[in-house]
Parts: structure tokens; sequence; C-alpha cells
């Protein structure tokens, strides 16, 4: 038996690092303002159409360009300096905030016809999916490059629990920003987010930029970034789960629905509904964070992912908003828990000259499903109505979970997260 002590756990060892401290203000004031303008968009278009359906077509307007240009924007962060692209897509986003905010502006035409604020939208969501779709592998690899690989687990557990605080506050602060001084008010508020998180990136400082690949085409780039998931079935796994799940069982599209039509909260009801998720994975990030890499990480995952499938049934059928609170707050804890796992094993298993194309094959699984998700709901929800939407979404959530779990044992098989190695690109 040995008498060495174990090395003892450094929560906050990843915070010690300047840039990464300025990369999880970024985190946290994009976030922020993406989630203030989230709501503020969809209260917006279904105040204007009273269709559920409206509600699906917003997610698919962010969803085609974000899906369309996912791989090429992971050849782009693997093949430019990362923080770079980040910056470009960055700008882009603010500039897209800023155009809500004038379409919103009381002396122009667009705000006082409800068609034409629509579609004008409508049209600047798409150009913010195809920002987002740049930004977001550029970003999750240049965490990579900022931190030493020893903190990847701790470094996941912040980056995602900063995400969740912006989570919990950006829905609130949307609703109530849009019940009490209007859509273009809000739509300001988001854009000075935007730009701090754009002002939070240019102080970042790579310390361990990953070596290129070598220069190849678009073509063998992205076939490359594809095959290295296929012949690896534990990411092919934890990422089919993660699409699936959050595409049958989430129930935020619709949320404004169920605020006017089931809860009766209105729009500031609103943005608490879309905060309650986030307060649960706050906590349970805040958990993850603060201890040690959990031993049995495959398991922990199938039995979150069947955990938010629970809450999704209950609260379709729930009439109480507290309990609709609760309920949502914990399946946004179970959802923290998939998150992490899933987010750890790319962190740490794959080659950093690789990471931009893996990100972005898993923003196509993950990153989309929301929106893909959002145009499902919508579309159940305007057929068969949100309840059934809901409560069919969690029943499917845990039947893919049973069927991933016999599908790809090695996810059963997952145990400790702690000192991966990253796999070799071939």
């Amino acid at each position: 038996m040995s008498d060495v002590p174990a090395a003892r756990h450094d929560s906050f060892a990843p915070l010690r690092v300047a840039s990464f401290r300025w990369f999880v203000v970024s985190v946290l004031a994009m976030a922020m303002g993406a989630q203030i303008q989230g709501v503020v968009v969809a209260w917006q278009i279904y105040a204007i159409t009273h269709n559920p359906l409206s509600l699906g077509m917003v997610g698919l307007a962010e969803a085609v360009p974000f899906i369309g240009l996912a791989l090429w924007a992971g050849h782009v962060a693997d093949s430019l300096d990362r923080r770079r692209v980040a910056l470009v897509a960055l700008v882009v986003l603010l500039l897209c905030a800023l155009a809500l905010a004038v379409i919103n502006r009381p002396g122009t035409g667009l705000a006082a016809h409800g068609p034409a604020l629509r579609g004008a939208v409508y049209g600047i969501i798409v150009i913010c999916g195809a920002a987002r779709s740049f930004l977001l592998p550029a970003r999750n690899a240049l965490s990579a490059d900022i931190v030493p690989r020893a903190l990847f687990p701790s470094s996941v557990a912040w980056r995602t629990g900063v995400w969740q605080i912006a989570a919990v506050t950006g829905p609130a602060l949307g609703g109530l920003l849009y019940g009490w001084v209007g859509p273009g008010v809000a739509y300001t508020v988001a854009a000075g987010l935007m730009a701090a998180a754009l002002v939070s990136v240019l102080q970042i400082r790579v310390v361990e930029r990953a070596i290129r690949p070598a220069a190849v085409s678009l073509a063998t780039s992205l076939r490359e970034g594809v095959l290295f998931i296929l012949r690896r079935r534990l990411f092919l796994g934890a990422m089919t789960l993660d699409l699936f799940a959050v595409l049958f069982g989430g129930a935020v599209a619709i949320l404004p629905v169920f605020a006017e039509e089931i809860l009766h909260v209105g729009p500031q009801g609103l943005g608490f509904l879309r905060t309650a998720p986030a307060i649960g994975a706050v906590v349970m990030s805040a958990a993850l964070a603060l201890r040690p890499a959990p031993r049995r990480a495959g398991p922990m995952f199938l039995w979150a992912v069947v955990a938010f499938g629970l809450c999704m049934i209950a609260f379709a059928v729930s009439r109480w908003f507290w309990l609709s609170l609760t309920l949502l707050a914990i399946s946004g804890a179970a959802d923290m828990l998939s998150v992490y796992v899933r987010s750890t094993l790319i962190q740490t298993r794959v080659p950093p000259s690789m990471l931009g194309r893996i990100s972005s094959v898993n923003q196509i699984f993950i990153g989309s499903s929301n929106e893909v998700g959002g145009l499902e709901s919508g579309l159940t929800a305007w057929r068969f109505g949100p309840v059934l939407s809901v409560l069919g979404g969690g029943i499917g959530a845990i039947l893919v979970t049973g069927l991933v779990a016999c599908t790809f044992p090695a996810i059963r098989k997952l145990g400790s997260l702690k000192d991966l190695k990253p796999l070799p690109a071939t």
C-alpha cells in the first residue's frame, strides 16, 4: 500500500490563468446577451402570430445556416487563428443585436407592422445562426489553447457553469425588460453584452497554440473530422444520445404557449420558466467544478438523460407554476451532467489539431438539436397541442436512452474522466 498521498483536487486552478478568466467573462457576456435576445424574439413572434408553429420556425431559421456551415466552420477553426475567428463571429452577432434594436424603435415603420417585423426578425436570426456556427467550434477549441491539459476537466465545468449562470439571468432579464420597457431596449442591452464579450476575447493571449494540420483540401479536412467520430463509438453514441434527447425532450421552444395559455404568467413568468433549467444546471456545475471528476461517468450520463425525460413528462401535465419551475430546474441539473461528460470527452480525448472539426461535428449533433427540436416542438404543438408535444418528447428521450445504452456499450463502460489521453487522429 503506497504512503504517497493523492494530489488534492484544486477546483480553482483554471481561474488562476488570466486568459481563461477573460475567456469565461466572454462566455458569460455573450451567453447572457443571446439568452435575452432569444426570449424576446420568442415572445415577440408569438405575440404577433399566436401560433406555436411560428416559434418552431424561429428554430428552423437559426438551425439551417447553423447546420449547413458547421463542417466548414470546424475546418476554419483548425486552419486559422481561432481567436480571430471568434472575434469576427462576435462582431456579426453584435451587429445582429443592434439591427434588432433598430427595427424595434417606435419611430420605424417595421415596429408598427407585424408581418414585416416578423420577416425582418427571421432574416436576422438566419444571420445569427451562421455566426454561431463559426463561433462555437472556434471558441471551444480556443479554450484548449489557454489552459494546461491537466486542467481540462475543471475548465469544462467552469466554462459550462458560467454559461449556465448566464442562462439563469438572461431569460429572466429578457422577460422583465420586454414587459417593462419593450423589445427595443431589451435588444440594446443584448447588444451591449455582445460588445463586452468582444472586448473580453481581445484580452485573451494564447499560451500553447495547437499545431495546425498540414494544408489539405476542404473535403479532405472535413472527411478526417467525420471519420474520427464514426470510428469511435464512444463519441458517436454520446452525441447521438444528446441529439435525440434534446430533439424530443426539450420544451423551451414552446414555453411561451405554456406561459400564456396553461400557466397564465405572462412575459415575466416566461422569463423565469426559461431561467429555471439554468438554475438547476448552475447548482450541478458548481458541484462538478468543486469535486474531482466522477469515477463512473458512463452510467451517470445515461441516468441523467432518463431523469431529464421524466422531468419533461411531469412538466407536461403540471398546472402549477412553482411545480413547473422546480421540474425545469431538475431537468437542467440532469442536462448539465450529460453536457459535462460529453464536453470533457471531447476536450480531453480529441487531438488538439482536430478540436475545431470535432466541435463542429458535435454542434451538428447537439448545438443544432435545440433549434431543430424547437421546430419539432412547434409542429407537434400546432398539430396535437403543447401538452402532448412535451409529454411525447419526454417518453421519446427515455426510449432513446435505452436504445443507445444497448447499441453503444462503450458508454455504459465509461469510467473516470480523470487523466484521459488524446486519441490518435487516425
